[in-house]
């Protein structure tokens, strides 16, 4: 294996001072889960308490330190976003007071998909990044104490903007994991091989082309990391495909690319270096494989930073075919609203709850409709069994329910190891867009409309590809079966879909989503779908709900084929 430049190593001494009190730190975490979980989380929840405790919401809940877990539950009611959004629109003009304590400085606010047009922004304050940055220290800690080679190596990190838009006050609205990389210290930057400005491209074919600029031009990556799988394989594809501009780019030292704003581009300008030995390399590779194959352009690659759990474990046979048997390190569960596990081995997608972050409560699955559920705590769950999980966090959130189903894997002492299953029964997600049951109803229904189309049932899924996307199987007319009538219908939901959903909007954008699309299904078929589904529950038709969304990539497989509907479509 090639020697490591001496300029890694010298960089690698400098970050051991820096790793030092972060490995502490991670020890005690790590203890405190193993003897102290229940202890521990009553200490979290009352410091989010007293956190928050001046805030007009609180006020109004009567909520304070002192309470107790059973006093706090009773309290206020499991929550969803529309419980808070009184209280952020009026953060949205300047009144922070409204949902923070005084002394919890909100940054920014995390962009996400709401159930409606309108975008859900999640506060996120100065205590809540602190949380969050250290959860992810924890993570690359311990990921490089297993790979030791990775603390000369470095890092491809994928990101996105934390300033895409604005509210009144002028608070900037975005991805957190921009404001992450923002707020990086110069030491730690060089570790990452993609320079932060890139996350400020919105452009997403131009962004694509720069993190393939600068990470194809470094063979002493060690790590990618990136949410979701499917990125890699685009960037894998897309590198390929502009294969020759990439290496001149790398050989000349230059980015020939439109749509970068240009303060980006002077900044970017000051990182290029021309490399016409790395050009060769990237030559020979192409002549040799037919592709800029990762295997052989990064051959120190140590570690893959992904999600693997839930729909994401789809993506890994095409990720182990282009990066072959390299170990994967799962993200952990985390969403804007916070992180919820910390991963501390490779290969598996179940991670550590992070007590010390936030507050935490479960609702048993069997559970979930019911108007008064039981709700439990971490140190209560029981292996094997799902749940879904309720977040208390330092931005002003309170048993917030994500709408996440997690499995109880195991426990580390005292405190449980979970992992990322679906997200809730009415909900889809296989890139982040979180699309609901209610928007593809509004779409479906508006579309139908407009285009005068007779649709009597439908199921919305996800579909499997590169990229993946959904296709929305219709009971309909025949004069909407017409191949020309299902394409304009396909096509006018996705575009309903993008209104309604700004992720789902974002990700179409980005080429990580395929175009919609739509086929018809028999009006008889359906009638064995249903039949199936009643066989299977043990419920009666009277209480049947028919599924508009099936977050289930396995749909046409599983319930087309159990249910006689293959056979009707090859008829």
């Amino acid at each position: 294996m090639a020697s490591i430049p001496l300029r890694n190593r010298i960089r690698s001494l400098i970050g051991g001072l820096f790793r030092r009190p972060i490995i502490r730190a991670k020890d005690r975490f790590r203890n405190s889960a193993e003897t102290s979980c229940r202890e521990t989380q009553a200490a979290t929840l009352q410091r989010l308490l007293q956190l928050n405790a001046d805030s007009r919401f609180s006020q109004d809940h009567k909520l304070q330190a002192g309470l107790t877990s059973d006093e706090f539950s009773r309290q206020i009611a499991i929550s969803d976003y529309e419980t808070f959004r009184p209280y952020i629109n009026q953060m949205q003009s300047g009144d922070h007071s409204a949902l923070l304590g005084s002394g919890n400085k909100l940054l920014m606010y995390a962009t996400t998909s709401g159930t409606t047009s309108q975008p859900k922004l999640i506060p996120i304050t100065d205590q809540f990044i602190h949380d969050y940055r250290r959860g992810w220290q924890y993570w690359g800690i311990a990921t490089q104490q297993t790979h030791h080679r990775l603390k000369q190596l470095r890092m491809v990190q994928i990101t996105s903007n934390h300033q895409q838009t604005t509210t009144a006050d002028g608070t900037p609205c975005g991805n957190i994991s921009g404001l992450v990389t923002a707020m990086q210290r110069r030491i730690v930057r060089k570790l990452y091989t993609v320079p932060g400005a890139v996350s400020r491209i919105d452009d997403s074919a131009a962004k694509r082309y720069t993190v393939a600029r600068f990470a194809f031009a470094d063979p002493w990556v060690g790590m990618l990391v990136t949410a979701n799988p499917s990125t890699l394989l685009m960037l894998s594809a897309s590198a390929t495909d502009s294969a020759a501009a990439l290496i001149k780019d790398i050989h000349d030292g230059t980015l020939t690319r439109d749509a970068i704003p240009v303060d980006v581009a002077e900044e970017l300008k000051r990182r290029l270096r021309p490399d016409a030995t790395r050009a060769w390399e990237l030559e020979q590779i192409m002549e040799s494989h037919g592709r800029l194959d990762p295997q052989q352009c990064w051959q120190q690659l140590s570690v893959l930073g992904v999600w693997t759990g839930g729909s994401a474990g789809a993506y890994l046979p095409e990720l182990r075919k282009r990066f072959g048997e390299v170990p994967i390190r799962d993200h952990g569960l985390h969403a804007s609203e916070g992180r919820m596990t910390i991963p501390f081995s490779d290969n598996t997608p179940s991670g550590l709850l992070d007590i010390e972050s936030h507050f935490f409560e479960f609702v048993p699955v069997a559970e979930a409709e019911s108007a008064t559920p039981i709700t439990l705590l971490a140190h209560e769950l029981q292996r094997d069994q799902n749940y879904y999980i309720l977040l208390t966090t330092s931005s002003g959130l309170y048993r917030y329910n994500i709408c996440d189903v997690v499995r109880c894997t195991g426990f580390h002492g005292t405190t449980p190891l979970l992992e990322f299953r679906h997200k809730g029964a009415h909900v889809s997600s296989i890139t982040g867009e979180k699309i609901t049951e209610s928007q593809v109803v509004e779409s479906v229904r508006q579309a139908s409309a407009t285009q005068q189309a007779e649709v009597l049932q439908f199921t919305l899924t996800p579909v499997w590809g590169n990229p993946p996307g959904y296709r929305l199987y219709v009971s309909c007319d025949e004069a909407t079966a017409q191949s020309e009538n299902l394409s304009r219908l396909a096509s006018a939901v996705d575009d309903l879909l993008r209104q309604r959903n700004c992720e789902y909007d974002e990700k179409r954008s980005s080429g990580r989503l395929a175009n919609l699309n739509c086929e018809r299904i028999p009006s008889q078929a359906w009638q064995k779908f249903t039949h199936s589904r009643l066989t299977t529950s043990g419920g009666s038709p009277d209480q049947y709900k028919h599924p508009c969304l099936l977050p289930d990539a396995e749909f046409q497989n599983r319930f087309l084929k159990d249910s006689g509907l293959a056979d009707s479509l090859d008829d």
